[in-house]
């Protein structure tokens, strides 16, 4: 798919926040919420301490839950535990956030925390704990069960902004780094405006899912001043590559996380693209489809 090619201006950054005291202080003018520029992203029941331990080696980031904090999200949760999906329901969230977090004090990575809710509330209070532990409160906008949209949580939150808003401000008034995820092509959405209200209501991240529709990451960087995570296949150079010149200032890998090579694949062809002369915030729209996957033999090498 043929895509047009333009310039954008650079991004502004806001100051950096308070680091996890077992990061190292950041070079003068540096910026980014975590380095090196790629993350894990969460995946519902399997992404805990330990998951996030073992990719420390390749990432910055690792995007701990989704974790359900309020009873109807985790009536929800437990619904679709009925029909055979994988979820954390531990009897006290905010305790296992405290307890995650506290588990990976001792690894080189910066934590963030994935969470559903339908109040503000209980956000409130794992931005708490997360502002405790340097870590970032990750709002879940993103999830697409029909049993989480029943109840307003996940992506029905991309439609209710005002209500998406008032979740990021209380995460951001308890002290933490706060992160949205979402996702491209839901219908009615126009995610630039998304962009600029939950930019406008304390947010610092924005971790879109692009689905298929790569360009929205360049729609959306080029809205807001926010830091850009791209995810969405994720594989190698060419998709780094791809989501770099669309405007991501850093990706983010899924289904594969648990995968070494994957991981390292990932996080070479981001140390390469960081390094090249130019390769800084002030970025073009690129152009051509992003085909690669495991058959890619540029990104199937070791």
């Amino acid at each position: 798919m043929d895509r047009d090619r333009g310039e954008r201006a650079p991004k502004r950054r806001k100051p950096e926040p308070e680091r996890r005291k077992s990061e190292p202080e950041p070079e003068c003018g540096e910026t980014a919420p975590f380095d090196p520029p790629v993350a894990v992203a969460s995946l519902s029941g399997r992404s805990d301490a330990a998951w996030a331990r073992a990719a420390a080696p390749h990432v910055g980031c690792a995007v701990l839950g989704g974790i359900a904090v309020d009873p109807a999200s985790r009536a929800a949760a437990r619904d679709l535990v009925d029909r055979g999906r994988e979820e954390f329901l531990p009897s006290d969230p905010v305790a296992f956030v405290d307890a995650q977090l506290d588990a990976l004090a001792d690894v080189p990575l910066r934590p963030a925390v994935n969470v559903r809710s339908t109040t503000a509330a209980p956000i409130e209070r794992v931005a708490g704990i997360c502002a405790t532990h340097g870590a970032i409160l990750e709002v879940n906008a993103h999830c697409r069960q029909p049993e989480l949209r029943a109840v307003g949580c996940g992506e029905a939150l991309l439609a209710d902004r005002d209500r998406l808003s008032e979740y990021v401000a209380a995460a951001a008034d308890a002290g933490a780094t706060v992160s949205v995820k979402v996702r491209a092509e839901v219908p009615g959405v126009d995610l630039p405006a998304v962009a600029r209200s939950i930019e406008d209501a304390g947010a610092r991240i924005l971790h879109l899912d692009a689905m298929d529709t790569e360009r929205a990451v360049a729609d959306v960087a080029a809205a807001t001043d926010l830091f850009v995570i791209a995810n969405n296949e994720v594989r190698g150079r060419e998709s780094v590559r791809e989501y770099a010149a669309y405007g991501a200032d850093a990706v983010s890998v899924g289904r594969p996380s648990d995968e070494p090579a994957v991981l390292e694949r990932v996080a070479r062809a981001a140390a390469e693209f960081v390094s090249e002369p130019g390769s800084g915030s002030n970025r073009k729209t690129g152009t051509g489809s992003r085909t690669d996957s495991p058959r890619n033999p540029e990104d199937a090498s070791p």
